[in-house]
């Protein structure tokens, strides 16, 4: 019998893949999840339970979590990545590894194909597509949802005729978790004016009440909270569970697709978003204003090609290490103050911080020059445009 793995997550569209691949073409069907965050124990055997259940010769929990920290988060902080200023590429990036772990599976296990749930109008289908035909051009890759353009009314009525009648937990939403965050899929991004409703989102609001956190980092890495230190990982879910109580991080990104259409998805990434700006912060202070702007740029770079599942890439690379030699002077502490659907940052605390006073104080006094300094840097910063002005007879009314 041929064998087939599939990029499992336990939701709508996989189920359906599952069933239909060993149902409809006749395949011994291997389901991998492959964990990037965002799973409870019970979850990850409730998702084994029903994999067996829908028919999977063998299922794999293969958590990936420090994996997909050192080479993707790690670097999605440093760059400061959130693609048109809002979105943290939650679901993009770890996409590009479920795919690279999913193709170390299908050789270790001698499939002759490998399939995924995506849909033919969306990025998921080119960042798995991409990898797949990269490393492993020799293995079939099979895209039930998309070949067939099947809704999601379509996939409940085909599991139902065929014995499967699940309670699909929000079933009108797609939603994808993970460590860098959840995505949310609906009818309502669908449309261009229409926002997601509360119960869409995958945390309630709980607290109404302000908190102030501190966010420890050294060389760009988040190594604690609240003077209790840990790995990153470790830090950024303990940060999720105190921001996401106060809703913090939904947003809707609007975008273009790598395809080509325009494209709206909810989000929910309380830790990212703080990180992010948080660190960006700290950065604000300790590097120079030339490292910042070619931080930005590059980091923009960055995030967009990873967003377009171009992580394969060499100049990806590149772009790591100038991110990661950024880094050598962004250690300090952030103080954040969470509050009801948004956070403030309060200020930092750094011995690397640029802010020192015995250069002198903006707006106020100068230290380290006298007025006559000030004077001349002054005029011979304004010899340029002054000549312009002057052999051009220029005026300004």
């Amino acid at each position: 019998m041929k064998k087939v793995v599939l990029a499992y997550s336990g939701g709508l569209d996989t189920s359906y893949c599952l069933k239909y691949l060993k149902n409809e073409l006749g395949y011994e069907v291997h389901t991998l999840l492959i964990n990037t965050g965002g799973f409870t124990l019970q979850e990850l055997s409730d998702i084994e339970k029903r994999a067996y259940e829908l028919g999977s010769v063998q299922h794999t929990n293969l958590d990936i979590i420090e994996t997909y920290y050192q080479k993707a988060i790690k670097y999605l902080v440093f760059g400061n990545v959130l693609k048109n200023n809002t979105y943290p590429l939650s679901v993009s990036a770890e996409r590009v590894f479920q795919a690279l772990e999913s193709i170390k599976y299908a050789k270790k296990t001698g499939a002759n194909a490998i399939a995924h749930g995506s849909t033919g109008a969306g990025n998921d289908q080119i960042r798995f597509d991409l990898i797949f035909q990269t490393i492993a051009p020799e293995i079939e890759i099979i895209t039930p949802i998309r070949d067939l353009k099947l809704t999601r009314q379509q996939e409940v009525a085909y599991l139902q005729q065929n014995g499967i009648d699940y309670t699909w937990e929000k079933a009108q939403y797609s939603i994808n978790k993970g460590i860098w965050g959840a995505s949310v899929g609906g009818k309502e991004t669908l449309t261009s004016n229409e926002p997601l409703p509360e119960e869409a989102y995958p945390s309630p609001l709980q607290k109404t009440t302000p908190e102030k956190v501190t966010l420890h980092f050294e060389k760009g890495e988040l190594i604690g909270l609240n003077d209790h230190f840990d790995k990153p990982t470790v830090n950024i879910t303990k940060l999720e569970e105190l921001a996401s109580a106060f809703a913090i991080g939904r947003d809707i990104h609007v975008g273009d697709t790598i395809i080509g259409i325009k494209g709206r998805v909810g989000f929910e990434a309380a830790a990212p978003l703080i990180i992010i700006k948080a660190h960006h912060l700290l950065e604000k202070h300790v590097l120079g204003k030339w490292q910042q702007y070619w931080k930005e740029q590059l980091g923009n770079w960055y995030g967009m090609l990873f967003h377009e599942g171009q992580y394969l890439d060499p100049v990806m690379r590149n772009i790591e290490t100038f991110l990661e030699d950024t880094q050598k002077t962004v250690t300090g502490k952030v103080t954040v103050t969470l509050k009801p659907c948004h956070f403030s940052l309060d200020g930092i605390e750094s011995a690397h911080d640029l802010m020192n006073t015995k250069f002198g104080q903006y707006g106020e006094i100068n230290n380290a020059w006298t007025a006559d300094d000030a004077k001349g840097f002054i005029k011979i910063m304004g010899n340029a445009q002054s000549i312009y002005a002057q052999v051009n007879d220029e005026t300004y009314d």
